[in-house]
């Protein structure tokens, strides 16, 4: 998963350009970035303290453990009792949090203001993801990401309206948590209008591949996040090796399925203005909240 995130951030941005009309960058641009942020000097700010070098790494090792915890192409891993949803959560809040204090660090005017933006969408995008992972918790009678994936692929959890609306609000919670569009602008450059990128102007060098590797290992962990649990069919077991080739093949094709949707996306939607974003999150609070009543009195009336 570590290898593959890097892959997957240069499948988006290529099939982006592609559907755009326009040549793009190689696949593996994020790999040259990287390599190229390594073999660059680290500067740091005079008005920096001695904790600006610690945000990057406090920033990055949350998201290595949930890319432990989250089941990709095999269920049953040595980790699944350990992949429960309040550790999850924890995991991406406390990346979230350093990366906000990282912008915070040097006292830059943009970082700032990025940092407060960031703390208000990410008070509405956690109450969405928390309503919608404790409804399958609920549902699933498991608290483990392994489990409530075994319960919709046993089919404890069958199809209906209100999967669609914690799809979207799960949905509305990754493009948040990642910063795409509508909410935030990757590729964007004017201070005024940036989020996410606003909060690492002051970093460079191998505290910002850091940060640059942690964006891009967040984006594969939600797309593998919302696969596993919404689409968990052709899941391998972890005991049953003879079933790993088929689980990957499945696994990277749900990736692809997910990379072509968030590309397609992306091109027709356009970035919505910063104060419309609260609204957009405040959607999928209510989605969240209306999929965690109808899935609740759904399986007392099954019962």
């Amino acid at each position: 998963m570590f290898a593959l995130a890097p892959l997957l951030f240069g499948l988006v941005g290529k099939l982006r350009a592609r559907l755009l009309g326009r040549r793009g960058p190689p696949v593996v641009q994020p790999y040259r970035t990287l390599y190229r942020l390594l073999r660059k000097t680290t500067l740091v700010p005079e008005t920096a303290t001695e904790f600006y070098p610690v945000w990057p790494f406090l920033c990055f090792v949350p998201l290595g453990a949930a890319a432990l915890l989250v089941p990709g192409f095999s269920s049953g891993m040595l980790s699944a009792n350990s992949s429960d949803f309040i550790t999850l959560i924890g995991l991406f809040a406390l990346s979230r949090a350093a990366t906000l204090l990282a912008g915070l660090e040097t006292g830059f005017a943009f970082g700032g203001a990025a940092a407060a933006r960031e703390v208000l969408f990410s008070v509405l995008a956690e109450a969405a993801f928390l309503v919608v992972l404790l409804s399958f918790v609920l549902i699933a009678h498991s608290p483990t990401i392994d489990g409530i994936a075994l319960a919709f692929r046993g089919g404890h959890i069958g199809i209906s309206v209100s999967l669609g609306f914690a799809l979207a609000a799960l949905l509305a919670v990754a493009l948040t948590e990642t910063g795409r569009i509508p909410v935030d602008n990757p590729a964007g450059h004017l201070e005024l209008s940036m989020v996410h990128e606003a909060l690492l102007l002051e970093y460079s060098g191998r505290y910002l591949l850091l940060f640059e590797y942690a964006a891009m290992l967040r984006l594969l962990l939600w797309m593998s996040l919302i696969g596993t649990v919404f689409f968990p069919f052709g899941m391998a077991h972890a005991v049953d090796i003879l079933s790993w080739p088929g689980g990957l093949a499945l696994w990277f094709l749900k990736l692809g399925v997910l990379v072509s949707a968030l590309a397609l996306f992306e091109i027709s939607t356009a970035k919505m203005r910063v104060f419309r974003v609260p609204e957009f999150l405040g959607v999928a609070v209510l989605l969240g909240v209306l999929a965690g009543i109808f899935l609740f009195v759904a399986s007392r009336i099954g019962a």
